[in-house]
C-alpha cells in the first residue's frame, strides 16, 4: 500500500533524495561523497526539500542538483 508523504513521514523519503543528490554533485563538483552530503544538509536547497508543502521532494536527482546550483 503507498502511503501520502506528509510532514509526519517526509523525513522516511530525505536520506535517499539527499544520497542520490549527493552523488550527482560530487561528480559534477570534483568533491568527495561525504562533503558532498555535508554541503547540501547545510543548503538552503534542504531546508526547503525538508518542507513538505514545498513538493521538492517530488524532484528527481537531476531536477534537484539544478535547484540546489541555482540556489546553493
Amino acid at each position: 500500500m503507498i502511503q501520502a508523504i506528509t510532514k509526519d513521514n517526509l523525513y522516511l523519503i530525505l536520506p535517499y533524495k539527499v544520497s542520490q543528490l549527493a552523488v550527482l554533485y560530487a561528480r559534477k563538483s570534483g568533491i568527495s561523497l561525504s562533503e558532498a552530503i555535508k554541503r547540501i544538509y547545510k543548503s538552503r536547497t534542504y531546508k526547503v526539500l525538508e518542507r513538505e508543502e514545498t513538493k521538492l521532494w517530488h524532484y528527481g536527482p537531476v531536477a534537484l542538483l539544478e535547484y540546489l546550483e541555482e540556489n546553493h
